[in-house]
């Protein structure tokens, strides 16, 4: 079992007739994901990788049943595509574009509760289940960072990402599914909002946050943690440790408010809640050895 997608989830890609779009459903078939068809607006009748494409995804569903859907769509038009994918039924989406306007992502998180589904990101490299299938554009063929393994991966920072789950898979564990919620300060989908799925995955024995300052997303964890809502071991790296104090940083999302926000604020609320938090990447295969998670 994988976090919200494995081999047998059928997807739709947005914009795949772009030159991101095509790249990477290219890389997303070959991992095994099972890409049904796309959509680019004026391009129906063209193939991609062997794919139909069509004008609409409400014309996509009418051929093909349809999971999830990814998109390679730009930020302006973002909004808009989410919103054609949730109105025709799609449950689970992703979005990777970066710099979606920020009332817009706050309208597609209301529309994805509203309909009971789940949108990924923006500003993020999306959704992996290593050796199954992939949603977004991860170089999965670098095997000393996406092998396959026990260990939920839930993350914020882009360029962070490789380098920690390279720990991980050096320490001896592998990846069940690793999702990239996105660096925005309202992403479409929260850390806790995923712990459920990890929560009842049989292949997930640990979860690995990595988190940055800002927000408070990681505070979220930690207080799920402690009413024993998710209740498998927690390690986390978080980015910022260093920044200066009353320093505007580079991610939108790294805004510290309200006495909230900091690292140190948030390596308190996880180590309370029984979490541990690494100094640097390198660590956190270490502190999963030290909670005794087993390698599978």
């Amino acid at each position: 079992m994988s976090i919200f997608i494995d081999q047998n989830t059928k997807v739709c890609v947005q914009g795949i007739t772009g030159k991101e779009g095509s790249f990477w459903t290219k890389h997303m078939i070959e991992l095994g994901t099972q890409v049904v068809c796309g959509v680019t607006p004026g391009k129906e009748g063209q193939l991609v990788e062997g794919k139909p494409v069509y004008n609409s995804v409400k014309k996509a569903v009418e051929h093909h049943d349809i999971d999830a859907s990814m998109l390679f769509v730009p930020p302006k038009l973002t909004k808009d595509a989410v919103m054609e994918a949730l109105n025709a039924g799609i449950k689970k989406v992703v979005t990777i574009a970066d710099g979606i306007p920020l009332h817009e992502m706050v309208l597609i998180r209301q529309a994805a509760k509203e309909h009971d589904a789940l949108v990924v990101g923006g500003n993020t490299s999306g959704v992996i289940s290593p050796k199954l299938a992939m949603m977004g554009s991860f170089p999965h063929w670098i095997e000393r960072v996406y092998k396959k393994g026990n260990i939920g991966v839930m993350t914020r920072s882009g360029s962070l990402t490789n380098e920690v789950t390279a720990m991980i898979v050096e320490a001896g564990y592998g990846v069940s599914t690793l999702i990239g919620v996105g660096g925005d300060p309202v992403p479409g989908t929260r850390f806790a909002e995923f712990l459920p799925l990890y929560e009842a995955d049989e292949e997930t024995d640990a979860v690995v946050i990595i988190g940055e300052l800002g927000g408070t997303m990681e505070e979220e964890v930690a207080e799920a943690m402690m009413n024993k809502t998710f209740t498998k071991p927690v390690v986390a790296f978080l980015g910022g440790r260093t920044a200066p104090k009353g320093q505007k940083m580079g991610h939108a999302g790294a805004i510290i408010s309200g006495g909230k926000g900091s690292v140190e604020d948030k390596i308190k609320a996880l180590t309370e809640a029984g979490g541990l938090v690494a100094e640097r990447p390198r660590m956190v295969g270490k502190l999963l050895e030290k909670l005794n998670v087993e390698k599978k």
